[in-house]
């Protein structure tokens, strides 16, 4: 035991020696904070052969003893002091592996929910119809940030004649968005949810005492709005517009789905113009 940690000490002299050794030295600590045997080893680098070393011989006691706990703490608590950027580096890598796992995920989800996310009869599409790339974007009228993307969205639509913008209401401020989101998917049977969704939009704050008064300036007939409204497949298209954001990790709004890809918030066009020209180059896989 002693000539292992001697070992391991003179690794840690190095970053090369604690950046191999970091990876053991830490399960091991994890291991030796609730008393447990660490999993047989199957490949050969430092950190498996530190946990090899320390693991009790098989058969036996399936805990540390009293010594080989106070040599894995030493060594632990060596290696961070003399390389705390470890933490750092560990922290980076564990959202890299989380962004792609996060990210495969979203593209089985999409691509597994095409027709509910791209051709839902309760959305407005702006632009193209029949465009190679489609930008869905999540909004609720008392969103700030959403109140911005509305121009950077037309512009989008107006520098690629190609581009189609859906827009999926998804209102999480409270009951006054609740009720414009309703009003806002009612006004597309009159035609008119385009004209209506900028007009709310301009509005500082949305109410239910204002969202008919905008309604009425736009032409829109309010009793027809108000009995559209009551439709059942409204809310539940509201309902699954909140699922599937929060199935793509999107917790606020805007967030934007543009083919298999995520953007969980504000972007101007540029980004977008970016994004869709790699896409393309790339190869839509939902189009």
């Amino acid at each position: 035991m002693q000539t292992v940690l001697n070992s391991i000490l003179l690794a840690l002299s190095t970053r090369k020696g604690a950046a191999l050794v970091a990876p053991g030295l830490l399960a091991l600590a994890g291991l030796v904070a609730i008393g447990g045997q660490p999993a047989p080893a199957t490949g050969q680098t430092a950190g498996t052969q530190v946990a090899q070393a320390a693991a009790p011989p098989s058969g036996g006691d399936a805990t540390f003893s009293s010594s080989q706990r106070a040599a894995i703490e030493a060594i632990v608590k060596n290696l961070l002091v003399r390389n705390p950027e470890i933490l750092v580096e560990a922290t980076k890598e564990l959202e890299k592996r989380q962004a792609t796992m996060q990210a495969e995920a979203n593209t089985k989800l999409i691509v597994a929910r095409k027709a509910e996310i791209f051709a839902s009869s309760t959305d407005f599409a702006l632009g193209n119809p029949k465009g190679d790339i489609a930008v869905v974007e999540f909004a609720d009228y008392n969103c700030g940030w959403c109140k911005k993307a509305v121009d950077e969205m037309q512009k989008l639509t107006k520098a690629d004649p190609k581009v189609r913008v859906i827009v999926k209401e998804l209102p999480i401020f409270g009951e006054n968005s609740q009720f414009a989101a309703k009003a806002a998917m009612a006004s597309i049977k009159q035609g008119k949810y385009w004209e209506f969704h900028l007009a709310l939009m301009k509005e500082r704050q949305v109410t239910k005492d204002n969202v008919f008064k905008v309604a009425e300036k736009v032409g829109l007939d309010i009793k027809k709005l108000q009995a559209d409204m009551a439709d059942p497949k409204i809310d539940e298209a509201l309902k699954a517009n909140a699922a599937l954001a929060q199935a793509l990790n999107i917790e606020g709004t805007p967030g934007f789905i543009i083919d298999t890809r995520v953007n969980p918030g504000f972007m101007p066009v540029d980004g977008f113009r970016e994004l869709i020209a790699d896409i393309r180059k790339a190869g839509c896989q939902v189009c």
